[in-house]
């Protein structure tokens, strides 16, 4: 998608898409009716915080926190450049706007969000309101992930059935702790992939296997934060496919250490979007909803990603927090989707192969080929897509 930048460098956008700001201070100054000058001596009003150096702490203790609820769903388009440009998408997902105007990727949002939220919420406001002056229709194949690249991706493996079923298979127990203090490891976040980029591997042989998860997008998160502060730092939602190489994987963990080789790019949905917008279906900062998993045209799996989690979302950032600061773009994935109710499937092959060890003593599906396709979606009680589809085939890297 090409740029919308005029030749003189200046911002095309209308202006009415780069006002709006609303903060505590300006939301209680527009319900108290007209401004009336200050009593003699009175302090004046500061403008919103703006990122800089103070660090997360203040961001977190500011006392310039949205009142209005910004609503939202984001996208990346492929520009040609490594972080794309940044859209807001429609409710629907038919149409989208590009937010050059206000922050021109979404690393640039998520730095300076409380300045920047507002007016993202109020493009979007105008166009499902069908009055945004450039939309242009919505093609998830022209997306790079939300968030083409990142300082941190982290991936915590809060559902217990999941742990269970692939050390039961193995002979291995569940560590004494996993029910204490959540599991998480740290992957890669310089590469990763969009929602409909062929995944490329160089061999058949490394196990190649898919995973479904929800993953979030957070703001500045400080050292020492507790589950509810760290919640509270949530951005956006998305779905990811967290690639696995399972042949690899157990070389590097006899190590001692790991992943390296045996976690690839990951891949996440085109769209990111604000908990506010999923309702009752965002609550006790977990999603519930099912993700739906279909592999080569056939499902797969429908496990309801807030069922048998024994932790949520702030409770993985505090843990994740316990020693760092988390800066804004950092992204948190909550492990493969799993319930122990069998009838909703699987979100990994890993899972299948493990329930047919247990039960015949042997694993009869294979990984992926070269060829196959994967398809990860969420829908919402109406049945509309939430962040519309990851959908990725399976290809050789290019000798």
């Amino acid at each position: 998608m090409p740029r919308r930048d005029s030749k003189d460098g200046t911002d095309p956008t209308p202006c009415y898409f780069t006002t709006g700001v609303t903060t505590r201070a300006t939301t209680r100054a527009a319900d108290a009716g007209p401004a009336q000058s200050p009593a003699p001596g009175a302090a004046s009003v500061a403008p919103p915080p703006r990122a800089g150096r103070d660090g997360v702490r203040a961001a977190l203790d500011s006392p310039f926190r949205i009142d209005r609820i910004a609503r939202m769903k984001l996208a990346t388009l492929k520009d040609g450049t490594r972080d794309g440009q940044l859209a807001v998408v429609s409710g629907d997902l038919s149409s989208a706007h590009f937010a050059d105007g206000i922050a021109p990727t979404l690393q640039r949002a998520m730095d300076d969000w409380n300045f920047v939220a507002p007016q993202l919420d109020e493009l979007y406001r105008t166009l499902n309101q069908g009055r945004a002056r450039h939309a242009f229709p919505f093609d998830a194949r022209r997306c790079m992930a939300p968030l083409p690249r990142a300082f941190q991706w982290l991936d915590g493996s809060v559902y217990a059935n999941h742990v269970e079923l692939l050390r039961r298979a193995r002979g291995a127990q569940v560590p004494e702790t996993y029910l204490s203090e959540p599991t998480m490891y740290q992957g890669g976040a310089d590469d990763f992939l969009g929602p409909c980029d062929d995944a490329i591997f160089g061999s058949e042989d490394w196990g190649i296997d898919f995973e479904a998860e929800v993953a979030v997008f957070v703001d500045d998160v400080p050292m020492g934060a507790n589950a509810a502060q760290a919640a509270a730092r949530i951005r956006l939602l998305t779905l990811a496919n967290d690639w696995s190489l399972r042949n690899l994987i157990p070389r590097e963990l006899t190590k001692g250490f790991g992943f390296v080789q045996g976690k690839p790019a990951t891949a996440f949905a085109p769209v990111a979007v604000t908990p506010d917008e999923l309702g009752d279906d965002w609550r006790g900062a977990m999603v519930h909803l099912p993700v739906l998993v279909h592999w080569n045209g056939k499902k797969v799996g429908e496990a309801d990603a807030g069922t048998d989690a024994v932790f949520d979302f702030g409770q993985l950032l505090a843990h994740a927090a316990l020693t760092r600061n988390l800066r804004a773009g950092t992204v948190l994935g909550a492990g493969t989707v799993s319930n122990r109710d069998p009838a909703r499937g699987w979100s990994c092959i890993a899972e299948a192969r493990a329930r047919e060890v247990l039960e015949h003593g042997e694993a009869r599906t294979e990984f992926m080929k070269f060829g196959d396709r994967v398809r990860i979606e969420m829908l919402d009680p109406s049945g509309a897509s939430v962040f519309g589809a990851i959908d990725q085939q399976v290809a050789q890297r290019a000798r």
